[in-house]
């Protein structure tokens, strides 16, 4: 059953907890991520995977916090017998998706057997030219996605943009920015900023697409609390956790459907990528209970196929911060 979370001061400590994810500095160094980019487009995919045990193993031996959120997370997914090789199958599912990321974004779809489900609907939207939103997740490779449909024949007018809350990856992001081809680098619209709302009003009413993580909550700020949303608490993989209805407010004062978006990562080179209509809010109702439950019924449906894809695909799920707010 869904309420909203408490707050102990009506923004204070749990609405603080949930945004520590932005400001968790990031781990791999800008030196190490222009080396192992130029590895990867000098000597190719395969030599390059070559490093990702390494890599796998030194997070595994030396990320004690991020070690016990992965811990807590299999262990709702895939019960008791857990241990540490799953561990290691997370975080190297993790590697390989990132790595993927800078053929993705160089398009060399060459490399990859990927498989796209489900697209009728939102084909119908962009032939229309009628702006939605995909709302994702932390799960698979966002790029899989924006690669698969620019390489799909029926992709020559997707115009793609991504709310995101660029501030906590700016290297990663840099060095992919430097690499990828203009064509396949989506647009981006950056959260948390005074000007958001209008660009992102704009974007969508031109035809485009407007695409977005929505199981993070954004860190408390003034500038930033009309675009939060109300933080609720639902039940996810067996426990109470929080999620943000934010992105639904969005879709529903906007006035657009909402599409859930998925890019699996099965191993090997092998993508599976989806997309599924979620909630259409392009006749909302006029009366402020009946908008409330369709915002309701909107982000319940996301967190269950949320649910559905983790305990399906357990080493897809990339959120290594206090998911369930456990830390004390």
């Amino acid at each position: 059953m869904a309420r909203f979370a408490p707050d102990s001061d009506g923004r204070g400590e749990t609405t603080a907890r949930q945004g520590d994810w932005a400001h968790t500095p990031e781990r791999a160094s800008l030196p190490a991520l222009r080396f192992i980019s130029w590895v990867a487009l000098t000597f190719g995919r395969s030599a390059t995977r070559c490093i990702l045990p390494f890599v796998t193993f030194y997070f595994l031996l030396f990320s004690p916090t991020q070690r016990r959120h992965i811990k807590r997370y299999l262990g709702r997914t895939i019960g008791p017998r857990m241990n540490w090789r799953d561990g290691y199958r997370l975080i190297y599912a993790f590697a390989a998706t990132v790595l993927d990321r800078l053929y993705f974004l160089r398009g060399r779809m060459d490399l990859f057997d990927g498989r796209i489900h489900a697209v009728e609907p939102l084909d119908a939207e962009i032939a229309a030219s009628r702006g939605a939103f995909m709302l994702g997740a932390h799960i698979g490779s966002f790029e899989a996605l924006g690669a698969c449909r620019q390489h799909s024949p029926d992709s020559s007018q997707l115009r793609l943009a991504m709310l995101m809350y660029p501030d906590n990856a700016r290297q990663i992001n840099a060095v992919l920015d430097a690499i990828s081809l203009p064509a396949l680098r989506p647009h981006l619209i950056a959260l948390g900023r005074t000007h958001s709302m209008l660009e992102l009003r704009d974007w969508l009413a031109g035809g485009g697409m407007a695409g977005m993580l929505a199981d993070r909550t954004l860190p408390e700020s003034g500038e930033v609390r009309e675009q939060r949303g109300n933080s609720v608490q639902l039940d996810f993989l067996g426990a109470p956790a929080m999620f943000n209805d934010g992105p639904f407010r969005l879709a529903a004062l906007l006035r657009r459907k909402v599409f859930f978006m998925a890019g699996i990562y099965l191993g090997g080179n092998r993508y599976e990528v989806s997309f599924e209509a979620l909630a259409d809010f392009s006749q909302v109702p006029g009366s402020l209970p009946e908008r409330e439950r369709h915002i309701r019924a909107a982000l319940e449906a996301y967190v269950a196929r949320l649910a559905a894809l983790c305990r399906a695909h357990p080493y897809n799920w990339f959120n290594f911060h206090d998911f369930w707010l456990e830390d004390r």
